[in-house]
């Protein structure tokens, strides 16, 4: 009996002291770990530790400082090659941007590119519908406007281009496609894509420098439209490049430069974290006018004009087409031979 009581006393005894050893090791286990940072965002944009899934770049976030690309739960640190580690305090004396690129991210950004796509497209549609696309003779005579390596350097930009933009759009609605392998491949092919447009960019841009600058009758061009809305066979005052081409040349070269300095900017993490803050608010605004030019011109390439396409597939563009919607340009061609 009284080995049993001493039995059963040992057991309390051992219970209790099994009791104390577990919950101090718990409670010292605790204080040495840090609650995990959660990455689920991350994980079903990009499927990776980085900070890449620039939503994380808001105020407040828990992730806002960024080392060596890794994301580390600090708060507001910079990433500079010379200042990395300070806290920051604006963007060279600018107050912060963390609350207004929070609220432009997560609420206005994907809603504006995809209400411009929806609004430019709808609205070529009822042009076609209701104007109609120009037809032009073109089994006339034709006169050389383009030259092998005008056709080479246009191509050579405006592919890369085009792949930018709908990679770029995949990134904007990343979580909306199912994120994973195939934004991450979109963003990849949008980094080597920007090198590609680089090159021929900065060529064509060479190339067509001198017929793409404003001249006084492109007002004329403007004031009807460019002849867009009506079949009418009035000459439209235009030169090699009528107003909305030059246009969308300066948006696509100068524009399209910018688009790449920052979206390096933005790959490298080259600056501050609210350098970089401001850095995706240009390139997400500039970007609306791109989308939107972009989707005109292939409009204006393809559908408005019958057989226009062919002008930058073989460098000929007939002699009525010529006359009537680059009347400027037929005349110097007509008055050199």
């Amino acid at each position: 009996m009284y080995l049993i009581k001493i039995i059963s006393s040992l057991k309390s005894i051992l219970f209790f002291v099994l009791f104390l050893t577990l919950s101090f090791q718990i409670s010292y286990g605790n204080q040495g770990v840090k609650e995990p940072v959660d990455f689920s965002y991350n994980k079903k944009i990009y499927g990776t530790h980085q900070i890449e899934a620039i939503k994380n770049w808001g105020i407040s976030s828990p992730t806002a400082g960024v080392v060596s690309g890794s994301v580390m739960q600090m708060h507001g640190v910079s990433v500079g090659a010379l200042d990395s580690g300070d806290k920051i305090t604006g963007i060279r004396g600018i107050s912060g941007l963390g609350q207004i690129f929070t609220l432009l991210q997560n609420k206005f950004f994907a809603p504006i590119f995809l209400g411009i796509i929806i609004v430019v497209i709808a609205a070529f549609f009822g042009h076609y519908k209701i104007i109609g696309s120009r037809k032009f003779n073109h089994h006339g005579k034709k006169f050389k406007v383009f030259s092998k390596y005008n056709i080479f350097v246009h191509w050579g930009a405006a592919i890369p281009f085009v792949i930018i933009c709908v990679t770029g759009l995949m990134m904007v609605f990343g979580d909306k496609l199912g994120g994973g392998l195939l934004i991450r491949s979109a963003k990849n092919i949008h980094f080597i894509a920007t090198f590609v447009f680089i090159v021929f960019g900065i060529l064509m841009f060479l190339m067509w420098l001198k017929p793409s600058l404003f001249k006084l009758y492109d007002i004329g061009w403007f004031k009807i439209m460019g002849g867009y809305l009506s079949q009418a066979k009035n000459p439209v005052p235009a030169g090699k490049f009528n107003a909305g081409q030059k246009i969308w040349f300066w948006i696509a070269t100068l524009g399209g430069f910018i688009m790449a300095a920052t979206g390096l900017i933005m790959h490298y993490f080259y600056g501050d974290i609210n350098f970089l803050r401001l850095t995706a608010i240009i390139h997400n605004v500039l970007g609306f006018g791109v989308i939107a030019m972009l989707i005109t011109h292939i409009y204006m390439s393809i559908f408005a004009i019958e057989g226009a396409l062919d002008s930058i597939l073989d460098g000929n563009m007939s002699e009525e087409e010529l006359a009537i919607m680059h009347s400027f340009y037929y005349k110097e061609l007509i008055a050199k031979q």
